[in-house]
């Protein structure tokens, strides 16, 4: 299945399924989060008589508003190598908040502050089933859903200090959409994922290149912190990021950027 968290046309937050370029609402849905695991979104009466074009609603954050988002950087050993730094055997976290969340359509207003604006395309895992300690072997018992982001992040200010938290958490940068794909809808391990700029393919991968994978994700993160029904983990990006090239190429206004992963979708940001 698939499901988005949208706008009506009449302004109305719900929770859709979504079929083809027809959204139709969930009965008692507002948002996908900490009250819809799998079994809510299963069970929920679906309202055909009130469905409306995709074109015609504001597709919001998959996830509006999840307790938590952690993030991994260096995750792919193509983007390790263009960063020059060296393979570890933790991987790196670093957390993001509600408020850092933007709709996968949203136009994106660079800060005046940062000069240095990258991109970052990223498969995001949503979880639905919370648990501690959660062991690799049980890890896909507890997800909810795949979708994509863009870990937008201003890099003069992530390299101020060794923590990145000030270059990866500004307000309404980081898309998140603009579907929530059930893991019996999609073999992650067998899709791509791109970064498209201004027509330019920029980043390609492939999912299963993920060092640390969405099993050891879950279950490292959850070591050191329960995860909740709606969390989202961005599980991070694969080479090819603007800071890293030659010149280097940041995102200015008028630009428009488009992540995909295969079989889950695509999600696409205009800069201003």
């Amino acid at each position: 299945m698939r499901y988005a968290s949208a706008y009506s046309p009449a302004g109305q937050p719900v929770v859709a399924e979504v079929r083809g370029d027809l959204l139709v609402p969930l009965a008692g849905l507002t948002e996908v989060g900490s009250a819809t695991g799998p079994g809510v979104l299963t069970a929920a009466e679906r309202l055909p008589a009130s469905a409306f074009r995709a074109t015609e609603a504001i597709v919001r954050p998959v996830v509006p508003n999840p307790a938590k988002i952690l993030c991994v950087g260096l995750n792919y050993k193509s983007h390790i190598q263009e960063t020059g730094r060296n393979d570890s055997d933790y991987p790196v976290l670093f957390p993001k908040f509600a408020s850092s969340l933007a709709g996968p359509f949203d136009t994106i207003s660079l800060p005046g502050e940062s000069a240095q604006v990258d991109y970052e395309g990223e498969l995001a895992v949503v979880i639905g089933k919370p648990g501690r300690r959660i062991s690799e072997a049980d890890a896909g018992d507890h997800v909810l859903g795949y979708t994509v982001a863009n870990d937008v992040t201003m890099r003069d200010f992530q390299y101020k200090t060794h923590q990145w938290l000030q270059g990866k958490a500004w307000d309404a940068c980081t898309p998140l959409g603009p579907h929530l794909v059930t893991p019996e809808e999609v073999d992650i391990t067998r899709q791509r994922i791109s970064t498209v700029l201004n027509g330019e393919k920029v980043q390609e991968s492939a999912i299963d290149l993920l060092i640390f994978s969405i099993p050891r994700l879950i279950a490292t993160i959850s070591e050191f912190t329960e995860l909740s029904t709606g969390d989202v983990i961005l599980t991070g990006t694969p080479a090819g990021v603007g800071h890293r090239r030659t010149p280097p190429l940041y995102l200015k206004p008028g630009d428009v950027v488009s992540v995909e992963v295969t079989g889950v979708g695509t999600l696409r940001t205009t800069i201003s």
